[in-house]
């Protein structure tokens, strides 16, 4: 058994030190039929195949390798009861299976989760005997379902213009935890940077009279806050006092190391490390200030794809690789567009002081549809909790070019929903409504302009210009909110004839460059602009627009696109 695959812990913000990872080989077994139920395949030990978890099917890394549509899968493995599960809780982490799963211990289920993206938990201490124990996973995944979220997953045989390759079941990892019968089960983060705090909440399980919950703030190995409360129910809240005021920002990430300890009066402690970072998002007029300074917000267009694992990456390296690549083109953050990525990815993005925006894979469902506002709004909220305390992400995006109006008044309702639950759930951050599509309330207005002609892209957004409005009259711009192109470029450059990106493909890479130059240069320079996003970092399959190849072998100078990307925009005057 390889349980050397993406070993990394997978949730750094929430670390204990016993933990024990089930990535590796597992039996498989597709079910075209959906009846794998009505077979035995709950008690049925012998599967026709192995799976290299938590790689997804679609993949070559997974072993299998088969895009075609798959709307079922099994997956069984064995593992030994960990022998600190005696006397605790033992609990089972999924970063992510795509759509519907449920999951069995020893035969008996223990739970059921609905979402392709976010991170569900089973506690399986009931369940779970000492010597051999059997995990069986169900997930069931139709693309074609318009109230599934399947972001860029091709709804077609093929992948196409700008939907890729599927991905099926188990592609986050997969492990176990051992906690005691009180333990902490999750918290929420609030830096307050003017004044170097941070506000705690947490959720604690199991909590009995006495319990205490004790935080400790550290920079560089030393002490700069300590609190004890207790825990007089379920949620407990603290607030932590720095003593020296160092703040995390874009390119220069300073972050505190932050321990939790959950204590009874008689149990045993349980203890978790995580990290934070002090910064403020604000704005002034048209400006976005980090910690009170106007910042141009240079983004690329991230989609999270890999040749060889598809939605996962195959290895911790290779997430850290695409930040540093962008971060050396000049970029100082990404989209994360149409996903929501691996914990690790804003790991990597925290500690190496990259904006980050956090967006949910919206295509594939349709908002105008009766059920789609719960279906999407539960797991949304579940990747804003997710990732709520990376300091990287400086702002939330739901949707993505949702436009028209629906006739039932559904789709308009499901998307400004969603917009005020998120602001409710976390009023720090900016809330896009529907990037690129038709605005209601939103706190950036942002658009999405491919012109390739540069003349005309250069007229649309001079500085004395009225603000060009892609969606015509359908839009209501007052002329006051913070402006962003948030998706421009996608300028073609392949190396066949084949492929596709957006207009005409430039004849040499002297085109290509003087294209992206203009651009790129419109955008700095007016200063009722707030940021752009380039579409984007790298090709995608058939998209062959990416500034790096679907390998990530580059294309072009780096340091010419550096140049222009790094100048200074107007809006930092």
């Amino acid at each position: 058994m390889n349980n050397n695959i993406r070993s990394e812990y997978p949730r750094p913000q929430f670390v204990r030190s016993n933990w024990i990872s089930l990535n590796g080989t597992w039996k498989f077994e597709f079910d075209f039929g959906v009846s794998g139920r009505d077979r035995g395949m709950i008690e049925q030990e012998n599967y026709s195949r192995e799976i290299l978890v938590p790689f997804c099917p679609e993949s070559t890394l997974s072993g299998i390798g088969y895009t075609d549509f798959i709307p079922a899968v099994w997956y069984r493995r064995t593992f030994t009861a960990p022998k600190e599960a005696k006397g605790r809780r033992t609990l089972l982490h999924f970063g992510a299976v795509d759509y519907n799963s449920e999951v069995w211990i020893n035969g008996i289920s223990v739970g059921k989760h609905r979402g392709g993206y976010t991170p569900f938990v089973f506690d399986i201490t009931d369940q779970l005997k000492e010597g051999e124990n059997t995990i069986v996973v169900c997930a069931e995944d139709d693309t074609r379902d318009l109230l599934i979220p399947s972001g860029k997953q091709s709804y077609l045989f093929q992948s196409r213009v700008c939907h890729y390759t599927r991905t099926t079941g188990i592609w986050q990892t997969v492990w176990m935890e051992c906690v005691p019968d009180t333990y902490l089960q999750g918290f929420k983060l609030i830096p307050d940077a003017d004044n170097g705090t941070l506000s705690i909440e947490a959720s604690v399980s199991g909590a009995v009279p006495e319990t205490m919950f004790t935080a400790i703030a550290y920079l560089d190995g030393e002490k700069q806050a300590e609190s004890t409360v207790k825990v007089n129910c379920s949620t407990v809240h603290t607030m932590l006092q720095m003593k020296d005021i160092q703040l995390w920002e874009p390119g220069s990430p300073i972050l505190y190391d932050l321990e939790l300890i959950v204590q009874t009066p008689e149990g045993e402690p349980d203890s978790v490390m995580s990290y934070f970072g002090l910064r403020s998002i604000s704005f002034d007029g048209k400006k976005c200030l980090i910690n009170g300074k106007p910042v141009f917000q240079r983004l690329i267009l991230d989609q999270g794809f890999y040749p060889d694992g598809i939605y996962t990456a195959p290895s911790d390296e290779a997430l850290r690789q695409d930040i540093e690549i962008s971060m050396n083109l000049g970029f100082n953050g990404a989209r994360m567009h149409q996903k929501v990525f691996e914990p690790r990815y804003l790991y990597w993005a925290d500690h190496l002081g990259y904006l980050l925006w956090g967006e949910m894979p919206s295509w594939g469902l349709e908002p105008s549809f009766p059920g789609a506002l719960g279906v999407f709004l539960q797991e949304w909220l579940e990747a804003v909790s997710r990732d709520f305390n990376s300091p990287s992400v400086i702002g939330w995006c739901p949707f993505n070019e949702v436009g028209g109006e629906s006739g039932n008044g559904l789709r308009e309702q499901t998307v400004e929903m969603t917009y005020r639950v998120t602001k409710y759930m976390d009023p720090t951050r900016p809330v896009i409504d529907s990037s690129g599509g038709i605005h209601g309330s939103t706190d950036i207005y942002d658009t999405h302009d491919y012109e390739q002609n540069e003349e005309v892209f250069a007229e649309r957004y001079r500085p004395d210009c009225e603000f060009y409005d892609p969606m015509g009259e359908k839009q209501h711009y007052d002329g006051m909110a913070p402006v962003m192109i948030s998706e421009y470029g996608g300028i073609q450059w392949s190396d066949t004839d084949e492929g596709w990106g957006y207009g005409q493909a430039p004849k040499t890479k002297e085109e290509f460059m003087n294209r992206f130059r203009v651009l790129t240069e419109t955008l700095l320079h007016n200063p009722d602009h707030m940021g752009f996003c380039y579409t984007q970092l790298y090709d995608v399959e058939q998209e062959q627009n990416g500034l790096y190849r679907y390998d990530r072998s580059s294309k072009f100078d780096t340091a010419e696109i550096a140049k222009i990307v790094g100048q200074k925009a107007a809006i930092e005057e």
